[in-house]
């Protein structure tokens, strides 16, 4: 049997937003191995039009994310939830081996079994080149999002 991961479905509005920013935070951490724990061992996603299964795989596509998305700073969001899905909206910044800096804008549709792992991630994202002068989230380079720093809507985005 699989670990449990707290909160568990059927999320209440509390139980969600927890959910959520302990995704934000892990995600933060920049961890690939520490990340793919709050999945499913057989989770299956989508991202972006990249179609991943299982942890192995979930840890290798994040290590290569995060060799490529340089100083990765990430804010999610509730929109929605029923049962044991949860809807979110985020965004993140980053930049290239070149100083490129983007922020990509996305939503995510994430499905839980009953131990609370994450078995269904859609992920749909897209990218915004940006000047390194707009950006808006600064905290430490890695870890997570302090408890003062403003949410996307704090931030009209």
């Amino acid at each position: 049997m699989s670990d449990q991961r707290p909160p568990l479905p059927p999320f209440t509005l509390e139980t969600a937003i927890q959910k959520v920013r302990g995704a934000e935070d892990g995600w933060n951490s920049r961890d690939p191995q520490r990340v793919s724990l709050a999945y499913a061992v057989d989770s299956y996603w989508r991202n972006r039009s990249t179609f991943v299964q299982g942890r192995e795989a979930i840890v290798a596509f994040l290590a290569g994310k995060w060799e490529r998305e340089l100083d990765y700073r990430l804010i999610k969001e509730l929109w929605a939830f029923s049962g044991n899905r949860i809807a979110v909206r985020f965004a993140y910044e980053y930049h290239d081996d070149s100083g490129n800096w983007f922020r990509a804008y996305g939503n995510e549709n994430w499905e839980f079994d009953e131990n609370g792992l994450m078995q269904k991630r859609f992920a749909s994202i897209n990218d915004l080149p940006i000047k390194e002068s707009e950006r808006k989230f600064f905290w430490d380079r890695s870890g997570p999002r302090p408890a003062d720093h403003p949410g996307l809507s704090d931030l009209g985005l």
